[in-house]
């Protein structure tokens, strides 16, 4: 089930899916341990003696953020227990305290006692081996840990500011033992105080609703390094008061997100809702310490396969051109601080990180022992040089570039010029943008061809002639190349990648693939009114864009990715329709040539969920998410189209006032 509510303070990171039940908590990096794993926390309501869970189809839900603020906000009925239940949910943004304020409703017109029960499986350091959970009678709270991970669940009632009321502790997934979770449902719970091995935890409260009236209860989870830290932190939440803790972090988040005043001009209030909600989810993703995860659904996990909570620089690169355009510069520079602490001394990025900076999994062959080869996307190595351009041209941090130039511009650039076909001055093989083919791909030639002139930029700006002069020479010989072997003058459009045989024959693949018109266009291979670059997008949009009623643009004809329609050139993903969208957008001459681009804005809107979640993929037959959702790389495709829309007004001079001072 895809994520439609993630909260975070980029150290601690809580995801929750459509029913309101937690199903990932990373802690202490932005993507890295999940402590639940998917695992479902569970939420039920026991009164006049009957139970129900909240995943429970009895409850109509729903769910989405408290408009402008990283705060959720999740209404649940049940006509048949005669409850309603409001949850405002947030991760303190000063300190790693997850809480839950809900607000219980009696829909009866008799007063009733209700308990409502909190289960918590954690899989504490990814594991459910050797976890430990006890319940601390001084304060009236359990907790759950192995090692230097350690979680607290504490509450209260707000009006008598009574704690929990109830507890069990014991075994899961061990002979056939489900869980204490089970033990709430006759609304009574075992008291045992300890367990170890593969355990889970189950609180409750009991409260006194007045007929049609409410109880407001707060739950948390405090994570830190000791059983010290936790008890200091529950303490913090007792004395500040949890609902004090609440209104500061909505009104931090909602500084932050006004803080560059955007006048979006005609577009309408939906459309602007999802630009912020897209920064504030984008937010959730970056890690403190530089790492900018591609996503926190950890479904695939449950799919037996990996997830997407790694940083690939492609992503990250993509991510942090959102946020410098968007005027959140001091959220970026760790991003390049990571990527110049993981170069490899050869002077090229890998496949993908974990946030603690080691290597992250990886399906690329490092070949054979006759046919070595290096297993990389070498567009994750010049992407970030673009990237790092764009943020110059935003921050002007002239000594910040300095310091990182040897150490990451100079031998990135080095690698990006030297790792190239003799003859074609092409860049040599390596994967593909999508990460499933090892060839010389237009995007990711031209993403080289950006690299260096990247690179030719910052080595003129300090001084470093002879080696501008060297970077210019190569990203024009990567240009030649591109215009002489991968365009493809009788059909008017690039090729997905060409490569040769060891005996020299040609291998053209041709199919139409939306990252080849991208790549000339992002990275200034033409310009935009070239008619190669105008007749390559025509020939992606009649190839790509995905007829009947979902639309949208798929990544290449016959991509088979999550493929549910043979109908179709594949299954249509946002970050492509945002990409034509862009590409409408430098070409407009007016406000009338911008129309397209508003409809793909509004195409986006329709397709995210309720609370503002994008998905990687939509189904062309249902227009349902698929894959990982949120993806960091969704929505800043949304948030750079944005800002790419009021930047062509204002050069348009349509509006003057659309970009803040």
């Amino acid at each position: 089930m895809p994520r439609s509510l993630v909260l975070g303070n980029g150290k601690m990171l809580v995801c929750l899916d459509a029913n309101g039940i937690v199903r990932d908590l990373f802690y202490d990096y932005v993507g890295q341990e999940n402590h639940v794993g998917g695992h479902r926390h569970h939420v039920g309501v026991w009164v006049d003696g009957s139970f129900s869970w909240l995943d429970e189809p009895a409850w109509k839900k729903q769910v989405r953020y408290q408009g402008s603020s990283m705060v959720g906000l999740i209404t649940a009925e049940n006509e048949t227990l005669g409850i309603g239940l409001e949850f405002h949910d947030f991760v303190y943004n000063e300190k790693t305290i997850f809480i839950r304020k809900v607000v219980v409703r009696n829909r009866r017109e008799t007063p009733r006692t209700a308990r409502m029960f909190f289960g918590q499986e954690f899989q504490v350091a990814e594991s459910s081996t050797g976890n430990s959970a006890f319940y601390d009678p001084i304060e009236n709270v359990i907790i759950n840990y192995k090692g230097r991970r350690v979680f607290l669940m504490g509450g209260q009632l707000s009006r008598r500011r009574r704690g929990i009321s109830d507890y069990a502790i014991g075994t899961v997934h061990h002979r056939g033992l489900e869980g204490t979770w089970r033990d709430a449902e006759d609304g009574v719970l075992s008291k045992n105080p300890v367990d170890h091995g593969s355990v889970d935890t189950t609180i409750g409260f009991e409260m006194k609703l007045p007929a049609h009236g409410y109880e407001t209860l707060f739950y948390w989870i405090a994570a830190g390094h000791s059983l010290v830290e936790v008890r200091e932190l529950n303490r913090y939440v007792i004395e500040r008061r949890p609902q004090h803790l609440l209104e500061t972090t909505k009104d931090f988040w909602r500084a932050w997100v006004d803080m560059f005043k955007f006048d979006f001009m005609d577009l309408p209030e939906h459309v602007v809702d999802l630009f912020k909600t897209s920064l504030l989810i984008i937010r959730t993703h970056v890690d403190n310490n530089g790492a900018i995860i591609a996503s926190a659904d950890s479904d695939f996990l449950q799919g037996g396969r990996d997830t997407y909570a790694y940083m690939w620089p492609r992503d990250g690169a993509f991510v942090v051109k959102a946020l410098d355009q968007a005027g959140y510069y001091e959220n970026t520079q760790e991003f390049f601080k990571f990527c110049n602490s993981v170069i490899m001394p050869e002077g090229y990025l890998m496949h993908k990180y974990l946030c603690d900076q080691s290597l992250g999994s990886s399906w690329h062959s490092w070949g054979t022992p006759t046919d070595p080869h290096l297993p990389i996307q070498e567009d994750e190595t010049a992407l970030p040089l673009h990237a790092l351009h764009n943020h110059f041209i935003h921050k002007h941090d002239l000594e910040f570039i300095e310091s990182i130039y040897n150490s990451l511009i100079r031998p990135a650039a080095d690698f990006l010029g030297k790792y190239r076909h003799e003859r074609t001055k092409l860049p040599r093989p390596s994967y593909d943008p999508w990460e499933e083919y090892r060839s010389i791909s237009t995007y990711t030639a031209s993403s080289v061809y950006g690299g260096l002139k990247a690179a030719a930029f910052f080595s003129k700006l300090l001084g470093k002639t002879r080696r501008a002069k060297r970077y210019l020479s190569e990203a024009a010989q990567v240009k030649e190349g591109i215009l002489k072997y991968l365009y493809d003058p009788e059909r008017g459009c690039f090729l997905k990648s060409i490569r040769w045989t060891e005996d020299g024959q040609e291998i053209k693949d041709k199919t139409i693939d939306a990252s080849s018109a991208f790549g000339i266009t992002e990275f200034g291979v033409l310009p935009v009114n070239d008619p190669r670059l105008i007749s390559a997008w025509e020939a992606t949009r009649k190839a790509l864009w995905v007829p009947g009623p979902i639309g949208g643009m798929a990544r290449y004809v016959g991509d088979k990715y999550f493929r549910n329609d043979e109908h179709s050139p594949g299954n249509p993903w946002p970050i492509c329709t945002l990409w034509y969208a862009q590409y409408i957008i430098k070409r407009a001459k007016c406000n009338k040539d911008l129309g397209p681009a508003r409809e793909i804005l509004a195409w986006t809107c329709k397709h995210a969920q309720e609370s503002g979640v994008l998905s990687e993929q939509i189904s062309p037959i249902t227009g349902q998410q698929l894959s990982a959702a949120p993806l960091t790389w969704s929505h800043a495709a949304f948030v750079t189209t944005m800002i790419d829309y009021v930047t062509r007004l204002k050069e348009l001079g349509i509006c003057e006032t659309c970009l803040p001072i």
